[in-house]
């Protein structure tokens, strides 16, 4: 898909989200417009190419001016209410399936030190983070949230379905909870179950020595698809970013880009 399609669907949900900047009073020079930060922004994203490293001659700033408005957007909130309005987009077209979730964990290496960083038990001890998704039945991310590499997937599973956002876009109450949530022997516990019985929402957790992961794969498999998606972003294959906002703040995005895919195909 190409950088500019998906450049103009994330500007128009974006702009109206965005603070209003103030000018400078010393003066200096002209501020680099959002749009063209933005643009900056996605484009690390997808190469993973070191912020330094973003070419002048494309317009889009520097690599610090990109990475500063990804972190005061991140401060402001921006990425979060990006991800829950084309998830509104998609619920105004009835396009999220909430009659099954799946829910995973991923772990990718984490070169430098920082908040959320582990070893990896699966990776010779290797310094990791662990990123945890809720995905609906086609795959669109819902909730993420990250641990280091060590923590197991279970110890985020309440904070996680919870952290599934409340979305409006069709008469009634904003919907936040999935008919039935597809986990695998990671999350057998009778504290997850409760969790979801309690919110009124159908456990389907493989039993450890008594079911085989591989029957529920026919509905699981999404969220792994997901993973993939991104994966498939340069700066996510890594986690290169050594603050947890600014590497919150990148899923967050990559999630909302997804999404945006999504509602494209509505178009």
């Amino acid at each position: 898909m190409a950088r500019k399609k998906i450049n103009t669907e994330l500007w128009k949900v974006l702009q109206p989200l965005l603070p209003t900047a103030e000018p400078s009073p010393k003066g200096g020079r002209p501020r680099v417009g959002d749009r063209a930060a933005l643009s900056g922004i996605l484009f690390v994203l997808q190469t993973g190419i070191p912020w330094e490293d973003l070419p002048q001659e494309l317009g889009f700033g520097s690599g610090m001016t990109c990475w500063r408005r990804l972190r005061d957007w991140q401060a402001n909130g921006v990425w979060e209410r990006l991800h829950l309005a084309l998830l509104t987009r998609l619920r105004e077209h009835d396009q999220i399936d909430w009659s099954r979730a799946s829910i995973d964990g991923a772990a990718v290496a984490s070169p430098p030190e920082g908040p959320q960083t582990r070893p990896n038990p699966t990776d010779r001890g290797k310094l990791g983070s662990k990123r945890h998704l809720v995905v609906d039945r086609q795959g669109v991310p819902l909730a993420l949230t990250v641990t280091g590499a060590n923590r197991h997937d279970s110890v985020v599973f309440e904070d996680l379905v919870d952290a599934i956002p409340a979305v409006p876009g069709l008469s009634g109450r904003p919907r936040r909870r999935p008919d039935k949530l597809h986990a695998d022997k990671g999350y057998d516990f009778a504290r997850c179950r409760r969790h979801l019985r309690k919110r009124r929402i159908s456990p389907r957790i493989a039993r450890r020595g008594i079911e085989r992961n591989d029957r529920l794969v026919k509905h699981r498999w999404v969220v792994e698809r997901t993973h993939a998606w991104l994966a498939a972003f340069g700066k996510l294959r890594i986690r290169f970013e050594r603050r947890i906002d600014t590497h919150v703040a990148l899923l967050t995005l990559a999630c909302a880009v997804i999404c945006s895919r999504f509602v494209e195909g509505l178009c």
